[in-house]
Formats: C-alpha cells, structure tokens, sequence
C-alpha cells in the first residue's frame, strides 16, 4: 500500500465544500461580536504627568558614590516617590473627598447605566459618624416619582416607602437624607436608580490597583500616571486628587518639620539667652570691682597668639553644645515624634537620618488617623524607627565623642599658649576666662539666632515636591473594547472553530469517504472502477427503466469499466465473464452492487444470470423475492421456497434448470440462482467439484454471470472459489470501511488469491463524488437549495 501524500488542492477542496458552514459560523460570530459590543461598557483612559522636584539640602557620605553610580540599579528616588503616590493613605484621602465609596446606576434591561458627578439626581447626607459610614456596606433603590417625593426600597422585588425629599430615611447604617438636584431631576423621572455604598478601604484599596504608575524613563524625573474606568471623567478626578492630595502632604510634612526645628531653637535660644545675660553681669561687675578700662593693649600680644586656638575651639564647643542638646532630646522621647533636622550640626549623615525619621513619623500618624498601633504596617513602621532613632542616638555619641576629644586637645593647646598670659597679673587672667566665655555664648546666641530665621523660611516656603507637567486628560475613545479588533478576533474565531473541527473530524477519521481517499490509498496497482452514491431513505434500491439518477449513472460507468476489462482478457485469454462481488464485512452493499449491476446489464438485452453465493448469510431474496397484497402493495420480503444453490451443490440430482429463477426487473429478465437453505458445512460444500462445473456451465450460456460472495475477511468461502471469477469486484463502503482494512485485499492480490481485482466504492456521499458524480450525474434530479446544510 502506497503512502499517501500531502495534496494541498485536495486538502484546500475538503475545507472549501463545506463554506456554508463557515460563512454561518463567521456570521453568527459577527452576530455576537455586535451583541457584545452592543452591551458592554466600554472603558476610558485617563492619563497624566509629573516631575519630580530636586530638593536642595545635606547629602550624606555617600552621595560621592551613589553620583558614580556604584550602589544604585536606577532612579530609587522616582521609585520611593511612585510608592508614596500610591500609598493607601494617599487613596483614602482620595476617595473621601471625592465620595467614591457612593455609586449611583440607572437600571436599564439589560446594562445598568452609572451616574456620576454633575449628572447624579440627588446627593445623600449621612446623619451617623463618619467611623461608621467608612466602614459599612449598603445597598438601596430609589424610584424617582416627582421633583419632591421618591419611592425607597432595599430590595429590588419588595415594596417600596415613599419619601419626601429632605426625610430622614433609617437604614442599617443609620439614618440618610436624599437632597434633590433640581437641574438633573426632571431627566431622571420615573426611572430607577440603583446606591451601593461601600467601604471606603475597599474602594481605596480597589482604586490603587487599578491605577498604574511608572517612569518615563529609567533615569528620567517625569512620572506617567494613568487609569481606565467606565467613566472618564472620574478617571481624571481621581488622578488629578491623587497628585494634589500627595503635594498637599507633602508640604505639611515640610511645615511640620521646619515648626518643630522652630520650637527647639527657640527652647534653646532662652536658655542660651539666661547664661549670656549672666556671663555680661559678671563681666561688668569684675571690672567694677577692680577699676579695669581696657585691658587691650596689655594682652595684645597674648591674644594674637591665642586667637586660632580660641576661635577653633569656640567652633568645636558649639557643636558639641548642639551634639548634646540634640542627643537629650531624643532620649527624653517616649513615643515617636518630629525631631529637628537642621540644627547646624555638620554631620550631613545624621541630618539625613533624622529627615528618613521625621517622613515616617508622619507616615505612621496618617496611617493612626485610619488604623491602630497593631496594623501591620504600622508596627513595620515602628521597628524601622526604632532602628532609626538608635541609629542617630549612635552617631550622636559618636559625633559627642569626638567633640569631647577635640575640645581637651584644644584647650591643652590652648593651656600651653595661656601659660604665657597666666604669668601677667590675675586681673588679665580671670578677665580673659570672663571674655572668653562671654564670647562663646554670645557665638552660640547668634547661631541659634541665625537657624531659626532659616527655619521660619523653610517654613514660609514650603513647596510641593513635584511638579505638574500634564494635568490629567483623556480621549473621548474607549481603549476597551475596540470594535475593529473584535469585529476581526469574531471573524477569526468564526472560521477557526468550522475549521476546528473539520481538521479533528479529519484528523480523527480514518474511514473511506470516496474514490479519490482510495486511490490515493492504493495507488495504481488496483483500478477503482465507479463510486457510487448514498441513497435516501425514499430512493429506489433497484434501478428503473430509464433511470437518469446518480444511482443509474454510476452503474452505467461500472458497466462500460467492466465491459473495457472483458474486451482486454478477451484478446488475451478468450472469453470470460464471470463477475465475483465481495467486500471485508457484511453491510457494505456487495449484494446491493451485484442486484443492480445485474439490472443494468439486464438494461441492454443481455442474458445475465445472478447467483447467491453467500450461502451464510443470503440477502438477494431482500431485493428480488416479494410479495405483493391485493392493492399491489409490496410485503415484507420472503425467502425463495424454491431450490437454490446448496440444494445443488448438496443433491447431484439438481439440475441448473431447477434451481433458476426468471425474473422481471423494469421488463427485463433476470435469472437467478438463489443462495437456498443455509447448510451447517458451507465451506465443504463450496469445494464440491459441481461449483466449478456450474460456472463452467453458466458463463456458456449466459453473457454475464454476476456472483454475491460471502465477505473476505469474516469467512474464506469467496476464496475457495475465487479461482472461477474472471473480475472480482471489491466493494467498499464509504463513510464505514477503515483504511487499514485495505490492506488486507492488497495483500491477497499480492498472493496470487484474488486475480482481477478491482474496487468499488459504495454509499458515497454527493459532496464526495468525483467529477463523474458532479458533471455527469444527477441531470433530470432535483438539486438541493444551498441553505439546505444536510
């Protein structure tokens, strides 16, 4: 058996006759890509910019590095900014500003419409707190009646109240009161209108996922911001919020900061204050009491050697004076709280760290406004401040310690060069200590003087941190769902499935449907003589007088295939005429093709004899031997009481006259040997040597003798005569014989046990026949509508 192969104008001809099937399946497909677009609600993008704002202040240690670029992957910054935007204590503001947690739908047939903003017909106002309305769950319908009364209802199907405008409505979230917007109301009268109100953390926590925030580029300053929603307008509400609700924080966050280092400047400022006034009365009150003017010129010399030491030291002292301050601040703190951040300590990393503290102090006491101190977050907040304020509690000692060292260094210095003065007289001396602790007051005064003057600044100008470059903006063109695209995916997905399963029927068959699936499957080693047609359940069985069906033409085709064969073994072998009909398994039409191939001969005025041989299962009686009632209407089909061919080959005293049956068919004469009684040894009996001497006799008085064997492969009785038949036809049923069962047909040629092999293919569909069945067939027939899909 030869390989078939791939045939791509064949394979593109099995999809192509069945484009009904695909033209109905894209059009329902287009059908339900309109019904889908029809009612779904479409959605639209809103989109924004912004740029965030370099902030001008100390840098720590390693700011050197992270400009080289050795510890940074990309912009942390922008990426610590994307997630404070999108903070949910940022979203909760949102959403109660805005009343997001309140929707209202107009209820439609079959999609509800959602209001929103200036298109809402009334407003609610909640008579119960705040902590509980954020929290709750409700749901409630209002019919609209008139412009003063409405109709209110918690369930859909149950009865409705009614209510003036302006009532007090008690509910499970207790008690609300509906305010009519005049300008709206009248469009909305006599419709429905759906409140669901939910929590405002639900929603908040719904609204941060859906927004999608992202740098521009991986080291650029400009952050895109965009959200799809139903509405647009909401979409651009809730971004343009979002980026006022952040600055606004933002600069409160400043202020707060830059107040607080307000405060501990002016504590600081008083005490200083209190030691200078005291360090100028002892001054003065020295000099009275011993009559000194000007000291200048006697230690003239003196101080210019001890200037660099005393203004260095000076210098050393202030810091450590602040070191200090800031030190006992932060360990009198119980809690957590705003700690300065520029007090003029010259450590940029702790003014780093306590500007890292101060943002999550004030993360942490929004995040208290709508949680407790057992959130989650806030107990993760808790622990990095904790691990925040040791941190600068260590670097203050540090810096205290260093301070100290560089102080005693200093005055030891100092001693060395005050030794010389020590040895003038003791007024220069004790007025040099007054002065000079006059002196480091006095710088001290000035400095916190100075702070708190660029505290009060910072505090005047606090800035947003980042900047709008695009407010918020959309397209009046929903991103969802895009009618071209569906319109093409409907298209797509209406010819893929039809093709889906065509390819898996294809794919899964491995039946027979017509000539060409057998040629192709046999090659040219064995003909296939004719295929012929599937009849309907009202199609005549047998061949009429002057039948121009599909069923007469196919016949008339095998008949001029079998008479070319018999003039070719006529020139080479003499005459032979003997035609044998077999087939693989019962119910594959051989005794039909035998009784109409016998009829179609019988047509032309030939003599032809047809013989039962299936002598287990005979069938010709089902085709030749009925009864008819009185009204000519034929009976159910009896078996020929006459002897047949068992009897004949069982009794050598049968004669072939006795077991031959004339009959009519469309005024023709048909002789027939009929099968007989069924006999319990049928393969002994077919080897009896009468068999060979009646078709010796048959095929000299008849011009056709037409033989219905028994199947190949369920019995070997076709095979112990099969050395008698001039042709045997072979017949396949389409739609029903397997193609691996070709091989075995093949096979028995190939033995030498078939001779005059030949195929037939029976039950073949009309859109399967060959160009026989479609050019030559079927004229004088009525043709089927194409609607009609069968």
């Amino acid at each position: 058996m030869n390989k078939p192969e791939l045939d791509f104008k064949s394979l593109l001809s099995s999809y192509l006759k069945h484009w009904k099937w695909f033209a109905l399946s894209m059009i329902i497909a287009v059908l339900l890509a309109a019904l889908y677009l029809r009612y779904t609600i479409p959605q639209y993008n809103a989109s924004a910019k912004i740029q965030i704002l370099e902030e001008k202040g100390a840098s720590s240690e390693l700011s050197v590095l992270q400009d080289l670029d050795v510890f940074s992957t990309g912009n942390t910054k922008i990426l610590d900014e994307i997630e404070l935007l999108k903070s949910r204590s940022n979203f909760i503001q949102v959403v109660k500003k805005l009343k997001l947690n309140v929707r209202y739908f107009v209820l439609g047939n079959i999609r509800d419409n959602e209001l929103y903003g200036d298109n809402i017909p009334f407003t609610i106002n909640f008579i119960s707190p705040d902590s509980i309305v954020n929290k709750s769950n409700h749901l409630f319908y209002v019919d609209l009646d008139s412009e003063t009364s409405f109709q209110y209802g918690e369930e859909e199907d149950a009865p409705f109240k009614k209510f003036d405008f302006g009532s007090n409505i008690e509910t499970k979230i207790g008690d609300l009161i509906l305010v009519p917007n005049a300008q709206v109301l009248k469009s909305y009268k006599g419709k429905r209108v759906k409140v669901a109100i939910n929590p405002i953390p639900d929603v908040a926590a719904s609204r941060r996922e859906q927004i999608l925030i992202s740098p521009a580029d991986e080291m650029s300053n400009i952050i895109n911001i965009s959200l799809t929603d139903p509405i647009q307008k909401r979409a651009i509400d809730i971004i343009d919020e979002l980026i006022l609700t952040n600055n606004a924080n933002a600069v409160s966050d400043k202020k707060a900061m830059a107040d607080r280092t307000s405060t501990f400047i002016d504590d600081r400022i008083a005490e200083i204050y209190t030691d200078l006034s005291s360090v100028d009365e002892t001054a003065e009150n020295y000099k009275e009491s011993r009559g000194i003017a000007d000291l200048g010129s006697q230690s003239s010399v003196n101080f210019t050697q001890s200037a660099a030491s005393e203004q260095q030291l000076q210098e050393t002292s202030i810091q450590l004076n602040i070191a200090n301050s800031m030190k006992d601040l932060i360990s009198d703190q119980d809690g957590y709280d705003v700690i300065p951040a520029n007090v003029g300590l010259d450590d940029p990393g702790i003014a780093n760290a306590a500007q890292q503290y101060n943002a999550l102090v004030y993360e942490r006491n929004r995040l208290l406004e709508s949680s407790n101190a057992k959130n989650p977050v806030i107990v993760k907040l808790d622990q990095q401040l904790e691990g925040l304020r040791r941190g600068i509690q260590s670097s203050l000692n540090n810096v205290t310690n260093n301070l100290d060292l560089q102080v005693n260094s200093l005055s030891k210095q100092l001693s060395q060069i005050n030794s010389r003065i020590y040895s003038a007289p003791s007024k220069e001396r004790a007025l040099r200590d007054i002065s000079r602790q006059q002196q480091t007051t006095e710088s001290l005064y000035l400095y916190l003087l100075q702070k708190r003057e660029e505290s009060q600044i910072t505090f005047a100008s606090a800035a947003p941190k980042s900047k709008i470059v695009d407010s918020a903006y959309g397209s009046d063109l929903p991103v969802s769902p895009k009618s071209k695209i569906v319109y093409l995916a409907a298209l797509i997905m209406g010819m893929l499935i039809p093709f889906s399963v065509i390819y898996a029927n294809d794919l899964l068959d491995n039946k027979l449907h017509s000539k060409l699936d057998l040629e192709k499957l046999i090659g040219n080693d064995v003909p296939v003589l004719v295929e012929i047609p599937k009849l309907g359940k009202k199609d005549h069985k047998l061949v009429t007088k002057e039948d121009r069906s599909v069923l007469a033409e196919s016949l008339r085709i095998l008949r001029t295939n079998l008479n070319y064969i018999q003039r070719s073994k006529k020139s080479k072998n003499g005459s032979d005429n003997l035609f044998f009909i077999t087939s693989s398994v019962p119910g594959e039409g051989k005794t039909f093709v035998s009784s109409n191939l016998a009829a179609i001969y019988a047509s032309t005025g030939k003599k032809v004899l047809l013989i039962g041989a299936d002598i287990r299962n005979p069938k010709l009686y089902n085709f030749f031997a009925e009864d008819v009632d009185s009204d000519g209407i034929k009976l159910k089909p009896k078996r020929s009481t006459k002897n047949g061919l068992t009897e004949y080959l069982y009794d050598s005293s049968v004669k072939l006259s006795e077991i031959t049956v004339p009959t009519q068919v469309n005024s023709n004469t048909i002789d027939i040997i009929f099968s007989g009684k069924i006999p319990p040894n049928p393969t002994e009996l077919l080897m009896n040597e009468r068999m060979g001497e009646l078709f010796e006799k048959v095929s000299e008085i008849y011009d056709y003798v037409i033989v219905d064997t028994a199947p190949l492969m369920v019995v070997t009785d076709t095979l112990l005569i099969s050395e008698y038949a001039s042709q045997i036809l072979y017949v396949v049923k389409a739609g029903a014989t397997e193609t691996k069962v070709m091989e075995f047909p093949l096979k028995l040629k190939n033995e030498g046990k078939l001779n005059g092999l030949s195929f037939v293919v029976n039950n073949v569909k009309q859109s399967n026949l060959g160009y026989g069945g479609k050019y030559g067939y079927g004229y004088g027939k009525t043709v089927k509508k194409w609607w009609n899909f069968s």
